[in-house]
């Protein structure tokens, strides 16, 4: 696969002066074209709108082509940076493929403008074999960049691309010009065509609900919208009545201290240390003394029929003597 005429050092001189030459045709293509924009709007300001099309048609390959050899400088610079590698194996690195085929099928169509770029090709072909160079003129092989394919077909540029070159150019050139209809029917001579419609009174049915608008016909009247109900005004304080016993109803704006409506009024007092033994046995104790004391039904204190010793029980005498 090796062929007999490669040269490193040939291939590497000649890809520093593609990439030279590259940016100068760059760089001229590109004064041109602004000198030629400049031209089609005074077409376009005299009223010549089929010449201008024409006109425009050659800037858009000249830019096309710009972009080409922008795209191959950029390969140019890969097969540089990796000339070592080239050199050195005798198989193509997966890496390069693009680039090189790329290279190879874009010299036949440059070299009238780079007549250095022939000279690539043929190193590479050598290099790679004269069989692996036909496979890429014709991308057989399928690995050449298809963004560059576009940018140098021959094929006319589309109608919607020219009309919006015209477009472009009228508006930096503060020229007047109608858009075609027929080719861009979106747009309605004397109107633009905007990317994004904020004016709300040509959709309906958008809204916070995310039903989503549709755009009105030109020339149809807006359905007027239905008013939105009034809604009450709110009062202070309007808050429905609350329920319970007569003494939580107390008027409203005044303050009324909370009772507990069984007494007390005031929360338990709370121990500052833990209770012992002899207090939780005094505690009872004054406990038993008050029910005694209370004439309970559960300790009667007398009998009319027995003596006052005979009625209390056995049990809580012992404890009481305790």
């Amino acid at each position: 696969m090796l062929g007999g005429g490669f040269k490193g050092d040939r291939l590497k001189v000649n890809l520093r002066l593609v990439i030279n030459r590259f940016k100068l045709l760059e760089k001229k293509k590109t004064e041109l074209a602004q000198k030629a924009r400049k031209e089609i709007a005074d077409y376009l300001a005299a009223g010549k709108d089929e010449r201008a099309r024409i006109r425009v048609e050659h800037i858009i390959r000249e830019d096309y082509l710009v972009e080409a050899m922008e795209i191959l400088e950029l390969y140019c610079d890969l097969l540089l940076a990796r000339l070592g590698l080239i050199t050195s194996m005798k198989e193509m690195d997966p890496g390069l493929q693009e680039a090189v085929s790329t290279l190879i099928w874009a010299a036949p169509r440059l070299q009238a403008e780079v007549n250095e770029l022939r000279i690539v090709s043929d190193q590479l072909c050598a290099k790679y074999s004269k069989e692996y160079g036909k496979l890429c003129k014709t991308n057989q092989i399928g690995t050449v960049n298809e963004r560059l394919m576009h940018k140098l077909s021959v094929e006319a540029p589309p109608k919607i691309l020219v009309e919006r070159y015209l477009i472009e150019i009228a508006k930096n050139y503060n020229v007047p010009y109608e858009p075609d209809a027929m080719v861009r029917p979106e747009v309605c001579p004397g109107e633009e065509a905007d990317l994004i419609d904020v004016d709300n009174d040509k959709k309906f049915g958008g809204g916070g609900g995310g039903g989503g608008g549709f755009t009105a016909p030109a020339g149809a009247m807006p359905m007027p919208m239905p008013m939105p109900m009034p809604m009450p005004m709110p009062t202070a304080f309007n808050y429905p009545p609350p329920k319970g016993a007569d003494q939580f109803n107390a008027p409203v704006g005044t303050y009324n201290n909370f009772q507990h409506p069984m007494g007390g009024g005031q929360p338990p007092h709370l121990p500052t240390s833990p209770p012992t033994y002899e207090s939780v046995l005094a505690l009872h104790l004054s406990d038993l003394t008050t029910a005694l004391s209370q004439n309970s039904p559960l300790f009667p204190t007398h009998s009319p029929h027995r003596p006052l010793e005979e009625t209390q029980p056995p049990l809580m005498t012992s404890t009481l003597t305790i």
